[in-house]
């Protein structure tokens, strides 16, 4: 008896199981994830660590190159702080793709690093995981690396 109920449980799970919806394909949210990206570099441009932390989620993380992850928006705020006062004073960012679903989505994209006399310090690509919160897209994973040769 015992057998018998636990193939019947079994049974009624795979015929769930299969009744499931397929998943959607991705959408493109490029326009939404390039009018984030504005307000990512209007709040760097104005030198405002705390806004620039403020468009990440709460348990967001960074991955730097050579460095270890940098986590929670307070970590996030200080690390900018640290790049903007080392002398970053614009980051440009150009969106090569964002698909994903209306929650989550997943941008590449290249970026370039700018002194306040305009001379380029770095640039690269990127790849970030963007949530959609109540507060509209936030960044929760943001990794990237340069495109410059190693010296």
């Amino acid at each position: 008896m015992w057998l018998r109920s636990k193939l019947v449980l079994l049974t009624a799970t795979l015929a769930w199981a299969c009744q499931a919806q397929p998943p959607q394909p991705p959408m493109d949210v490029t326009a939404e994830i390039q009018a984030a990206n504005a307000q990512f570099t209007a709040a760097f441009a104005a030198h405002d660590a705390q806004a620039v932390a403020g468009l990440y989620t709460e348990d967001a993380k960074l991955l730097p190159p050579n460095s270890d992850f940098v986590i929670g928006r307070a970590a996030i705020q200080s690390f900018w702080q640290g790049a903007m006062d080392a002398g970053v004073a614009a980051a440009a960012l150009t969106v090569e793709e964002a698909l994903g679903t209306d929650s989550l989505t997943v941008e590449v994209g290249r970026f370039q690093l700018s002194s306040a006399a305009g001379d380029t310090i770095d640039q690269g690509k990127y790849m970030v995981w963007w949530k959609r919160t109540s507060a509209g897209w936030r960044l929760h994973r943001d990794m990237w690396n340069t495109s410059r040769p190693a010296s």
